[in-house]
């Protein structure tokens, strides 16, 4: 599947900004089953500063300062993307729980997507009993990984409430897990937790999920908007599975991994600080749309288009 994306960031202030530093993880990167055509990130005002580099998690990262006072910064990522994700393997084929967390422990490999990294608490998501007994009434001894894994994933649409405004950023799992409420962000550090937990590797997954209108009615120009996923370690042949617990299903083709890490901390799209004193307002607008579907045709997304002068609220993934 190709798809071309636009992913525009704006920051508005209050009052004119004289210095600012950020990190960037707006960039897709090559990984498997996801080959990067084409990519750039505009940046305005034009930075004083930038470098891109790549993160140990095989993410690409820019850093930018900006030592010149402005009222806003608008980030433009535009990229041509093809996807080809790989069928499930047969779930009754991976190990079982037992065996991963053997195999998990045991990894000499300590590379970006070694599953030893993915197995201890991050920053962002502690180790909850009450989410490990919670993924245990599937994740148990003896069954195969995958097929644990999908009944957990399937089981947070009949029990949790997907609710933009019930949480925040820095909601713990812990909080929307007794809620029982939140946003794709919740339910990845949730499912995580509980996964973890028993021994089992799992990864956060930033990207983005294609939205599909009804028959009939036109889409909507910046209603995607960015999503959270599982990886799920499923064993050495096995590899990282994608697993969606917002929507009860395994990542597929419209899923497009953007960065991934330990929890949102390791992932976030973009952090920084900035020199003000008044406040800002920040808006989002992210369109994916297959390269069929682009209204003019092929698109040359080698240069940026202008980004506009303010961008609309994405609307929050299904």
């Amino acid at each position: 599947m190709l798809y071309d994306i636009r992913h525009v960031t704006n920051y508005a202030y209050g009052t004119p900004t004289p210095f600012a530093r950020h990190v960037l993880r707006l960039m897709p990167c090559d990984r498997d089953g996801l080959k990067v055509r084409s990519r750039a990130l505009v940046i305005e005002p034009t930075p004083t500063e930038r470098e891109d580099v790549t993160d140990f998690f095989g993410n690409a990262l820019t850093t930018i300062a900006i030592d010149e006072a402005h009222e806003k910064l608008v980030v433009t990522m535009v990229a041509r993307i093809e996807v080809d994700q790989p069928d499930l393997p047969a779930p009754e084929t991976t190990p079982d729980l037992l065996a991963i967390r053997e195999l998990a422990y045991a990894a000499s490999d300590l590379g970006g997507l070694s599953p030893a990294h993915y197995v201890f608490p991050s920053r962002r998501i502690p180790l909850e009993p009450q989410i490990r007994a919670y993924a245990a009434e599937s994740v148990v001894p003896g069954r195969p990984i995958l097929e644990a894994v999908l009944e957990f994933n399937n089981r947070f649409i009949e029990d949790f409430v997907y609710e933009p405004g019930a949480t925040d950023a820095d909601t713990p799992p812990a909080v929307s897990f007794e809620m029982r409420r939140g946003v794709c962000q919740d339910f990845a550090h949730v499912m995580i937790s509980g996964l973890r937990g028993l021994g089992v590797p799992a990864a956060y997954v930033s990207g983005y999920l294609r939205t599909i209108p009804p028959p009939g009615v036109a889409r909507l120009q910046g209603a995607d908007a960015m999503h959270a996923w599982v990886a799920v370690w499923c064993g050495p042949d096995a590899g990282w599975i994608g697993l969606d617990p917002t929507n009860g299903v395994p990542a597929g083709l419209d899923h497009i991994v953007l960065a991934i890490g330990r929890d949102y901390a390791d992932v976030a799209p973009v952090e920084g600080v900035i020199v003000t004193s008044g406040g800002q307002h920040l808006g989002v607008a992210v369109d994916v749309i297959p390269v069929e579907e682009a209204p003019r045709g092929r698109e040359d997304v080698e240069k940026a288009p202008e980004p506009p002068a303010a961008a609309p609220a994405a609307r929050p993934a299904p």
